[in-house]
């Protein structure tokens, strides 16, 4: 099985510096732009499912990237991003005048504080973790999931056996795609944040 990996493009909120788990923030005119480029890097790829988040960056840039396609897009809510609370939708600078205490003790050890009326860190892994399962039972060969840079980045080490915290060594960056392919229990992460086009046959990619 070969999961391939796509970030949501840029949005309002990326350009404002803002915190945007759960909120509705639009693609920019540069993130349309780079929706449609990665669908036409994967264009060789013969997928036979997609998965997508159910927040509406991440479904426009599926449809973006799949246009033309005779595919239907499932959304997973497993998909979705980490949720901030109160955080959402707020620059840093906002957080340290109105919830000081509580945004510094995050600041401090993020892994254990739970940003007001927000997921949290250890919540939100569980979530990845049953998101990862379900994945290994799928039975189909090429996966598109469209998502987030959390859940992209914890996704892939939580396939590869890393602790949680290991999500930071997997930065993923709009405008590209990465792939994991699974084969029994072994993981392999051939590509990461690629921007060339994916050549394909039954028996090689990249």
């Amino acid at each position: 099985m070969k999961l391939w990996l796509v970030r949501h493009g840029q949005t309002e909120a990326n350009v404002a510096g803002l915190y945007s788990g759960h909120s509705e923030t639009a693609l920019t005119g540069q993130g349309i732009i780079q929706a449609s480029q990665v669908g036409q890097l994967l264009q060789a790829v013969p997928f036979d499912r997609a998965l997508c988040s159910a927040l509406g960056r991440a479904q426009h840039t599926a449809h973006l990237l799949l246009e033309g396609r005779n595919l239907d897009i499932e959304i997973n809510p497993l998909l979705n991003e980490m949720h901030f609370g109160d955080w959402e939708m707020r620059h840093h600078r906002d957080l340290q005048r109105e919830d000081a205490e509580t945004y510094q003790a995050w600041c401090q050890d993020w892994q254990n504080t739970v940003p007001t009326n927000g997921e949290g860190f250890q919540r939100f892994s569980q979530r990845v973790l049953s998101l990862a399962e379900h994945l290994r039972a799928m039975e189909q060969e090429n996966i598109l999931i469209v998502s987030h840079q959390g859940v992209l980045s914890l996704l892939i080490a939580t396939l590869m056996g890393m602790p949680p915290p290991s999500l930071w060594h997997f930065m993923i960056e709009q405008g590209s795609w990465s792939m994991v392919e699974l084969q029994h229990n072994f993981v392999t992460l051939r590509t990461l944040n690629n921007r060339a086009p994916a050549v394909w046959s039954p028996g090689e990619v990249l």
